[in-house]
């Protein structure tokens, strides 16, 4: 019994006051962890934008696709000798890809400019671009505001 009592000791325990942040320290280790795999590597909010030289000299005559919100677009053949507009509105991609088409195989030199309405999907304009590659044409331009 004498080993039982000395095992129990004369000094009893005492209470700590102070918090344990070993845990806490843990928890914050692993979010930590989930934080860095989870994280993608790139910055989404930095966006890389190509680099294009401003054109010395326009063309003169040119081929304009006017795009808009509500799927429509007009295309014409701007310029020209007397400087005259002639342009035709279309109800859909299809049909301006057809006229297009038409006009890019009666005119195959002239460059293609397209105007989209500020409001537009980004994607719409590449789509156009895209088709007037597919077409072959060579030059293809987006038109700005000065």
């Amino acid at each position: 019994m004498a080993g039982f009592s000395s095992m129990r000791g004369g000094r009893g325990r005492k209470l700590k006051s102070e918090i344990n942040v070993v845990p806490y320290i843990d928890v914050m280790l692993v979010l930590l962890i989930i934080f860095m795999v989870a994280t993608p590597v790139s910055n989404p909010g930095v966006v890389n934008l190509p680099t294009a030289a401003k054109s010395a000299l326009p063309p003169t005559e040119y081929i304009q696709i006017a795009l808009k919100p509500d799927t429509t677009a007009t295309i014409g053949i701007n310029g020209g000798k007397d400087g005259h507009q002639q342009a035709e509105s279309v109800p859909g991609r299809s049909a301006l890809i057809q006229k297009l088409r038409a006009m890019h195989e009666a005119n195959p030199e002239l460059p293609v400019m397209i105007a989209g309405d500020k409001d537009i999907k980004y994607d719409d304009v590449i789509q156009v671009i895209s088709e007037a590659k597919k077409l072959g044409v060579d030059r293809v331009g987006l038109a700005t505001k000065q």
